[in-house]
């Protein structure tokens, strides 16, 4: 029954997170609160802290039994995954726009579109020549290598995480596929979603300006 509730609080918090941020709930907003929107994204991001916060703690809090270990060799491997999460992180960083991101940028200037960078422009430098979400890549590694022992409680939280993470990737693959067209199509065919492909080459490096790529569709 424990482990029911959990599974259960741990699935209602990511639907709630999925709803808030989806293109229904986002568009709909905007139309309601008109400049008032701006403040959302800042919003969005403090709720979902603090409401996930008493989660991890009550999963923390549970006594269960762990079912894996990350010691003798494999704690070489968790290393490593570990170092690789951070890595991603790092590089997503260097590449999205942080302001952005957190939501101040959008109370600063007003504006809002879906992508994580400073401006409309479709970015694909970087670590986005090998894989198209570096900080989904990055969140599901870290969810299964930041603790060395694995118990009961965490394999569930992990699990569910993870799948929404991997939902969430896909949700958001069709906000860009909105906003950019067959610009992103294309850049979908040629850099995988989530993991690199090692012996692939990495895709050219391109920023295009989506305004000046609806305007030259409209004069074709």
């Amino acid at each position: 029954m424990t482990y029911l509730l959990l599974t259960l609080l741990w699935i209602a918090w990511c639907a709630i997170h999925s709803g808030m941020i989806s293109l229904t709930t986002t568009e709909y907003l905007k139309r309601r609160l008109g400049t008032g929107f701006r403040f959302y994204r800042l919003f969005f991001n403090l709720f979902a802290i603090a409401t996930v916060l008493p989660l991890f703690a009550y999963t923390n809090s549970l006594q269960s039994p762990v079912v894996f270990r990350w010691q003798g060799l494999l704690a070489g491997v968790q290393v490593s995954l570990l170092a690789f999460s951070a890595l991603l992180f790092l590089a997503g960083a260097w590449q999205y726009d942080l302001l952005q991101f957190s939501g101040i940028r959008q109370i600063l200037t007003g504006s809002f579109h879906h992508g994580l960078s400073e401006t409309e422009k479709f970015d694909t430098s970087g670590i986005l020549r090998i894989t198209r979400h570096p900080w989904y890549l990055g969140g599901i590694l870290f969810v299964w290598t930041d603790d060395r022992n694995l118990d009961m409680a965490t394999l569930v939280m992990n699990t569910i995480l993870t799948a929404y993470l991997i939902l969430g990737t896909i949700l958001e693959e069709r906000k860009l596929l909105k906003q950019f067209g067959d610009e992103y199509l294309v850049y979908q065919k040629s850099v995988p979603m989530l993991l690199p492909v090692p012996w692939k080459k990495p895709a050219r490096p391109t920023k295009h300006d989506s305004e000046d790529q609806a305007s030259r569709e409209k004069s074709t």
